[in-house]
């Protein structure tokens, strides 16, 4: 939790130190990216020079009123897209991280066209699905859909994405509820310490490749569950 680029110069330090200390530890960074719109911040990560250093900014949708919405704050996607360029400017590698929630899925396949067409030199796209937790599971009744009911949105988006070799993966969706043809994409993305198996899985012939449930999961889950034979 929190923003780690409020710390300033002394998130440059850290990442400073830790190359020194771990020069072969990759080192990913959660933030929402708006504190790099300032250029010389940016600026002054970049001359760290870590060797594997990527930062994870989320970026909920291609319309600026929709992505301020959920963030919560007026002018963050602004921020949160010269932050990109920034950083890029620079040659730091940027991860965009896309939550798909109610208020989200429906402008997945606009959302990939805009990533296609301005922000096609990031490294990594991440499509996600809903952890249950802090305000998430405050808002459940608002936030919470069925992965089964954006499933189409979320095929067109990807085929997008291929379409322009933009490298993409999507995070904490179970196979049985992914269309066939993303599941080269899932990725096994929840930690291990609050990551679980329903009774379902036991005989589930994929379950070896599936990335499974987060703990929040009994609180709501997908009526596709099911081992898929």
């Amino acid at each position: 939790g929190g923003e780690p680029a409020l710390l300033g110069e002394h998130l440059v330090d850290l990442v400073m130190r830790m190359k020194q200390a771990l020069p072969r530890t990759a080192v990913h960074v959660l933030t929402n990216g708006r504190r790099f719109s300032d250029a010389s911040f940016a600026h002054s990560l970049a001359e760290v020079r870590h060797p594997d250093l990527m930062l994870g900014i989320p970026l909920y949708s291609d319309l600026p009123e929709e992505h301020d919405y959920v963030v919560q704050a007026k002018g963050a996607f602004d921020d949160t897209i010269r932050g990109i360029l920034n950083l890029k400017r620079e040659r730091v590698r940027v991860e965009l991280r896309m939550v798909i929630h109610r208020d989200t899925y429906k402008r997945l396949p606009a959302y990939a066209e805009f990533l296609t067409r301005n922000l096609l030199f990031v490294d990594h796209v991440a499509l996600m699905g809903l952890e249950l937790t802090g305000f998430a599971k405050t808002n459940i009744e608002a936030l919470w859909i069925d992965p089964l009911a954006y499933q189409g949105e979320l095929v067109e988006a990807v085929r997008t994405l291929r379409r322009a070799r933009m490298k993409t993966s999507i995070y904490n969706h179970q196979l049985c509820v992914l269309a066939p043809e993303l599941h080269d994409l899932a990725r096994k993305s929840i930690s291990d310490w609050k990551n679980l198996y329903f009774e379902e899985c036991a005989t589930c012939r994929v379950r070896q490749d599936c990335g499974g449930f987060f703990a929040t999961s009994t609180l709501r889950r997908s009526s596709g569950i099911a081992p898929i034979a």
